[in-house]
């Protein structure tokens, strides 16, 4: 298949049929499984294939196999929608809390979380530079301990390790200063 979607990136539309029949089952049932939403699923199924056909010329045979590169594009849609249809009910449910909220001091919540984001920038500033890079990319970008790992060219475990020291170490900081 390798070779098929080499084809694709060149323009091949017959080639790129090939790949639709070979990968479509395969890539329809991680999305489903990440997703877990019929409708959902369908929509990122036709996004991936979209995005195999757009970008095709980004394959490269000498890093792993075409059915590899395109389940890590499948499983990266289908993550990025359970990420966006999180937040989207998060801002929701927000939404309708503030409706049912009684009235507050704007002036003292903006205080108050004015000196939470000093407290944490401030406790960040004590881990070793190597927890903080893992910690905020982690947290602050939204990355995954791999996504971490690959970001800071570092391994898995490494990068979980610092994690979970920086982590421990952030909130004695913070219960200290509270």
């Amino acid at each position: 298949m390798d070779e098929q979607l080499l084809r694709v990136a060149a323009g091949d539309r017959d080639a790129f049929t090939r790949v639709y029949d070979a990968v479509s089952r395969p890539v329809a049932g991680l999305v489903t499984a990440v997703v877990r939403d019929e409708a959902q699923s369908e929509e990122v199924v036709q996004e991936v294939m979209v995005e195999v056909w757009r970008t095709a010329g980004r394959f490269r045979p000498e890093r792993g196999s075409a059915m590899t590169w395109v389940l890590t594009l499948a499983h990266r849609r289908a993550v990025d929608r359970v990420r966006s249809a999180r937040a989207q009910g998060e801002r929701e449910r927000r939404s309708a809390l503030r409706e049912w909220e009684r009235p507050f001091d704007e002036v003292a919540e903006a205080v108050e979380q004015h000196l939470e984001h000093e407290q944490v920038w401030r406790c960040l500033g004590a881990l070793s530079k190597a927890q903080r890079e893992s910690v905020v990319l982690a947290y602050y970008g939204g990355l995954t301990y791999r996504e971490v790992a690959a970001a800071l060219e570092e391994p898995v475990g490494t990068v979980k390790a610092r994690l979970r020291q920086g982590l421990r170490l952030l909130g004695e900081c913070l219960e200290n200063t509270g």
